[in-house]
């Protein structure tokens, strides 16, 4: 009995292992620009044992996108313990963490979504949820948000990503300028979006 498990122990070690060299090869190489055979020799294993775990490479970069999106949930998961600018601030502020520290595969993730339907959806998902995340906190529990007030947020999120991009690019101010200005325009945003008594709300909160 324990010869399997211990089996099974080696197999999970090697996909996770695989997937960490997999996260950092999509780091330095666009998609189109790796093969299978390529990513086997950087792994030191034979590409029929590679083709084992992961079927294509499509399912081999896949894993990494969601490994990626586990570790970005973690990181913006806001506490339900602290009113609701707070929240954001902190889902914010683990988020322009993680691409600083990742600001390369941010950059390369933001440029595969052009020509990989995986990362449009990643991403797609990924604003989504953080939109409704945004919404289920500035909004009073069991009211649908104005229409407009949700297509501000929405349009917030893209605006977002470009200015990380510039800032990954430039470096020349600070992170929490970042997050100053993100927090400030999302602000904004809702204010024209004919949001004021839910900003006015969440001043009360605080």
């Amino acid at each position: 009995m324990p010869g399997p498990a211990y089996t099974r122990l080696d197999v999970d070690e090697r996909r996770r292992r695989l997937i960490e060299l997999g996260t950092e090869l999509f780091t330095k190489h666009s998609y189109g620009e790796l093969s299978m055979a390529q990513i086997a020799r950087e792994a030191g294993i034979s590409k029929a044992l590679l083709y084992h775990y992961f079927p294509s490479k499509r399912d081999f970069f896949v894993a990494t996108l969601e490994r990626a999106a586990e570790e970005l949930r973690a990181r913006t998961e806001p506490d339900p313990s602290k009113p609701p600018l707070e929240q954001i601030t902190g889902s914010l502020d683990g988020y322009l963490e993680l691409i600083e520290e990742n600001s390369a595969s941010y950059e390369k993730l933001i440029e595969s979504a052009t020509t990989v339907a995986e990362v449009r959806e990643l991403i797609d998902n990924v604003r989504e949820l953080t939109a409704q995340r945004i919404l289920a906190g500035i909004v009073p529990d069991g009211q649908t948000p104005p229409p407009t007030v949700r297509a501000a947020v929405r349009a917030w999120l893209w605006f977002m990503d470009g200015v990380c991009l510039d800032w990954v690019h430039e470096r020349d101010f600070s992170r929490r300028e970042l997050r100053d200005m993100l927090l400030g325009t999302l602000m904004g945003s809702i204010v024209a979006a004919g949001g004021h008594a839910i900003l006015n709300s969440l001043a009360d909160q605080n």
